[in-house]
């Protein structure tokens, strides 16, 4: 379970964290004033939390964080299990809590395959070449090598996006487009403003979602 933390600390909840990597969490949350606690459904990762995402009603109590960073997580969940999912990042979320979240935008995916590149490497990640059915399906190697958690399940548009998170209990969902064709949203929980997010998201990729 996650340690103990003094009061003045606020918590995230990584959901889908991968393995523990500090140089993952996005730049508002590597700070001092941050304590990361990791959900995963992968126990070889050995997370603090070892769960899915979409029902954490035994591990995490309501209104116990006050942010959720979710980086390339909320695709690898079934199309059935996107509303719980989203209704469970506000449930855990503090009343002026916010989720991050960024994902493969299908918008610019889509129109990649209407180009016919549907099997071109767009670029390099750390993993290998990613291919433009990689972004779609998944990570094609890590698949076949018996990472099955790799697999994409469902897909998001910047429509899609706002509605689900405004349909499952958050006040407000701002979205932009990111680089290597990524969606990015902020979800508000009711008593979040973005205003007062603006000074831990200056200066980084993502301040415009904050103005």
């Amino acid at each position: 379970m996650a340690q103990a933390h003094p009061a003045h600390q606020r918590r995230v909840l990584n959901t889908g964290s991968g393995p523990f990597n500090p140089l993952k969490l996005h730049p508002v949350f590597r700070t001092q004033g941050w304590q990361e606690v990791r959900l995963d459904i992968d126990a070889r990762l050995s997370p603090d939390l070892i769960g899915t995402v979409s029902d954490m009603r035994t591990l995490v109590p309501d209104r116990s964080f006050d942010a959720i960073w979710s980086s390339h997580n909320v695709e690898h969940l079934h199309t059935h299990e996107v509303l719980p999912a989203f209704r469970e990042l506000a449930r855990v979320l503090k009343p002026d809590g916010f989720a991050l979240i960024t994902c493969p935008d299908l918008q610019a995916i889509a129109a990649l395959i209407v180009e016919g590149k549907a099997e071109s490497t767009i670029y390099t990640a750390p993993a290998g070449p990613i291919t433009t059915l990689d972004m779609l399906y998944g990570h094609s190697a890590s698949i076949a090598s018996g990472n099955v958690y790799m697999a994409h399940n469902t897909g998001f548009t910047a429509d899609r996006m706002a509605r689900v998170g405004l349909d499952a209990g958050f006040a407000e969902v701002r979205t932009c487009k990111g680089g290597f064709f990524d969606l990015w949203a902020l979800a508000l929980m009711p008593e979040a403003r973005a205003e007062r997010l603006e000074p831990i998201f200056a200066g980084t990729d993502q301040s415009a979602l904050t103005q």
